[in-house]
């Protein structure tokens, strides 16, 4: 049996019967059991609990010997013996009580010491009674669940404060997916080291990271200069095309996880998009505990390499991902996230083509046409649109803020993509070449002109008011 699986109550039986055992295997003759005892207690043993050299004086091991000779189980006979008065404890007076439970209430980021101390001089100042134990005070506060909080940052917003009660009042579970790429975690990490670019000036790189819930596998991780939702769709789209589209994704509240283009995203690929609650990123916490994986080998690994920049430290990444932390067995699912992966369910999909996917990951909005020439206007820029369109006059537009260089014009019933238009190029142009509009036969205006002048409401009017007889409501002049 491991050592680190005995109790210390089994550790000092076994080690009392090692010391007597011979003595019960082999019986001493008739006088010769002191001589025996005597060796014993000559000899030096390892504690043990401390793991130390000890020795145990000639009665000590008299009354292991007797108490294992005399018993029907010797094990139990050599174990250490309970408290009589184990499970009971002296009662403490509830005017104790209510001052310990003030001291908390105002200073809950106390120290169990600290109250203790302080509430001794309090009952020496009101001379109530004896000051109860530092371990009675820890006892009794821990009974209560009036265990140490951190202190309280001065300001806190309204939702650090919400937060805040939630750990206090909610117990926190663990939790697991059932199946691989069911749930997987996204989260940012500003890494420890600094690198350089090609400009000389350095810059404190960012980690995007995507992990599978169930079988801790790292589907993408990548280094970029800021996080911004260009950066998130640039890693997440990469994590598509290795592993599949999964069924949900975890992510906290930052900026670049709940701008339109990623929501609007996710919902399209029916990919359900669960947040954390704000300031809890215990919520989150598989992806806190690889953030120490990743400083604790990797980055160590890394730094003494001088200059580091953004290509090698990506080139590192990857090696180090895929070879050993895909590679190496976890310890929670005991084995390997690559065998995990490929042993247990999996209920990914297959993931879109890059049209679908950056269509997707993008804000759509309606814009009204001019008609003068064919234009609209998308964040300042006016985009062309294709002829064939220019009797629309509200079109519904998809475009991703941070790209100008093309947008994608949809049917708004739909959502189906209709043409891609660019940006105007009013320097082409300026060549005076233009395109031949084709109109098709069937809405070509007919080459007839009419038998008569007058519409035929006009003559149909006219007629009506003549059959009345009655003569016309106004006096001429100069009409003749």
């Amino acid at each position: 049996m491991s050592s680190k699986t005995q109790s210390h109550v089994n550790k000092w039986a076994l080690f009392r019967f090692s010391v007597v055992g011979s003595l019960l295997a082999r019986p001493p003759a008739n006088g010769e059991l002191g001589k025996e005892l005597k060796k014993l207690a000559s000899q030096a043993y390892m504690h043990p609990v401390h793991n130390r050299l000890t020795v145990f004086h000639f009665s000590t091991i008299e009354c292991w010997y007797y108490k294992a000779k005399n018993a029907q189980d010797p094990i139990i006979a050599l174990g250490r013996q309970l408290r009589s008065d184990i499970g009971t404890f002296n009662k403490t007076s509830p005017e104790i009580l209510r001052l310990l439970g003030n001291q908390y209430k105002n200073y809950p980021h106390w120290s169990y010491q600290l109250h203790s101390d302080n509430l001794t001089a309090e009952i020496e100042e009101q001379g109530i009674e004896n000051a109860p134990s530092y371990a009675t005070v820890r006892r009794r506060m821990i009974e209560r669940g009036w265990i140490k909080k951190a202190s309280k940052k001065k300001n806190q917003t309204s939702g650090q404060k919400r937060a805040a009660g939630r750990i206090e009042h909610l117990e926190v579970r663990s939790y697991e997916a059932n199946y691989v790429h069911q749930l997987w975690h996204l989260d940012f990490h500003t890494g420890s080291l600094r690198i350089v670019d090609s400009q000389g000036i350095w810059h404190t790189p960012k980690v995007l990271c995507i992990l599978d819930d169930h079988s801790r596998l790292c589907c993408h991780i990548q280094w970029y200069l800021n996080e911004t939702a260009e950066v998130l769709i640039h890693g997440l789209s990469q994590a598509f095309y290795k592993r599949g589209l999964p069924r949900a994704l975890m992510t906290d509240n930052g900026a670049a996880m709940l701008a339109h283009e990623t929501c609007n995203g996710l919902k399209k690929l029916g990919i359900h998009h669960e947040t954390t609650l704000p300031y809890s990123p215990y919520q989150n916490g598989k992806q806190e505990s690889f953030w120490g994986n990743l400083e604790g080998r990797l980055m160590a690994m890394l730094k003494h390499v001088e200059p580091l920049s953004l290509e090698y430290l990506n080139n590192a990444t990857q090696a180090w991902v895929e070879m050993e932390y895909n590679k190496k067995k976890h310890s929670q699912i005991g084995m390997s996230p690559v065998q995990c992966m490929l042993e247990d369910k999996d209920v990914s999909r297959p993931a879109l083509d890059e049209e679908a996917l950056n269509l997707g990951f993008t804000i759509c909005e309606s814009r009204k046409q001019r008609q003068s020439d064919g234009t609209i206007s998308i964040n300042g820029i006016r985009f062309e649109i294709p002829w064939v369109f220019n009797h629309i006059q509200r079109l519904h537009v998809c475009f991703a803020s941070w790209d100008k260089t093309c947008a994608f014009l949809v049917d708004n019933r739909t959502g189906k993509l209709l043409a891609t238009i660019y940006p105007l190029d009013k320097t082409k142009n300026a060549s005076g070449k233009r395109r031949v509009k084709s109109i098709p036969d069937e809405i070509k205006l007919p080459e007839d002109n009419l038998k008569n002048k007058e519409p035929a409401l006009l003559r149909k009017l006219m007629a009506e008011y003549a059959q009345t007889g009655l003569p016309a409501a106004y006096l001429p002049k100069g009409e003749s």
